[in-house]
């Protein structure tokens, strides 16, 4: 896939602009026929996703199977994993990476409560949920592909995503912005927004919540409006901004802000992802 990222990346830097690769593992939201040599899901705990549906590889839907709790080689392996795709990433030109570690993807069910369960070192206390974020962080920086300021990561406190939320999220979160913050790294990408739902397990993280943590970059996500997006960069709680939804409905968004004309409506849940032709992401 080196090559194929590359032309997408070159033709980014023709028109000046930046580009990061979004690193995720799945856990527990996979299905195993996407592993036919291991048959296998893993996650932090041995809890599948309840009331919702898995994607197979044929696209069919079906019951969310019950994971597997990794052991501990399966994480050190993990991490060598991301190392590796980090490796790839720069050799494809990228301009840095993304640890996907939210929307109850891999590291996000290590991180909260309602997911691990684990009595090992790695389950529990904060500081050893935190442990295999951490030591997928310290082993990019420890590799070098990229230095740490070029390598950001995600979290989403608030979201129910991925049957995801737990009681201890509003101590967790700024706990892992703070132990982060440590590493100098590139910024931290906070899914802040209750617009893709909300778990009511406990307080709203907010970003102000995280800034008070995190000394870096802060980029703020989901559901925000222009008025709104704006009064968090000016007051100084985050430096930048994310819009997703909008920009499949209104493909020049900026410009659509900056000149205050109006924009249509969200796209349907069904157009975010799904091959739609015209009336989707395309």
């Amino acid at each position: 896939n080196v090559a194929g990222w590359k032309n997408v990346v070159d033709k980014v830097h023709e028109k000046d602009g930046l580009i990061y690769l979004q690193l995720w593992h799945m856990g527990r939201q996979s299905h195993t026929s996407f592993h036919p040599s291991t048959n296998d899901i893993l996650s932090a705990s041995a809890i599948p996703i309840k009331n919702a549906t898995a994607k197979t590889i044929k696209g069919e839907n079906v019951p969310y199977e019950t994971p597997r709790e990794m052991t501990k080689e399966d994480i050190k392996q993990t991490v060598r994993d991301y190392v590796k795709a980090t490796r790839l990433a720069k050799d494809a030109g990228f301009d840095g990476v993304e640890i996907h570690s939210a929307n109850g993807y891999l590291l996000d069910q290590f991180l909260q409560s309602s997911t691990n369960e684990r009595s090992d070192e790695y389950g529990g206390s904060m500081e050893n949920r935190i442990r295999f974020l951490r030591e997928v962080v310290e082993a990019l920086i420890a590799d070098g592909a990229y230095p740490s300021n070029r390598i950001g990561f995600r979290l989403s406190p608030n979201g129910a995503f991925g049957d995801m939320g737990s009681e201890d999220n509003y101590e967790m979160f700024p706990y892992v912005a703070k132990e982060m913050d440590a590493y100098g790294l590139a910024y931290l990408h906070l899914m802040d927004g209750l617009g893709f739902g909300f778990h009511n397990k406990g307080k709203v993280v907010t970003p102000y919540d995280i800034r008070k943590n995190f000394s870096g970059p802060i980029i703020a996500n989901v559901g925000l409006t222009k008025d709104i997006a704006e009064g968090l960069v000016r007051s100084g709680t985050v430096d930048l901004v994310a819009f997703g939804r909008l920009y499949i409905s209104n493909p020049d968004l900026a410009e659509r802000f900056e000149n205050d004309w109006p924009l249509a409506d969200s796209p349907p849940y069904e157009t975010w992802w799904s091959p739609m032709g015209a009336k989707g992401y395309t």
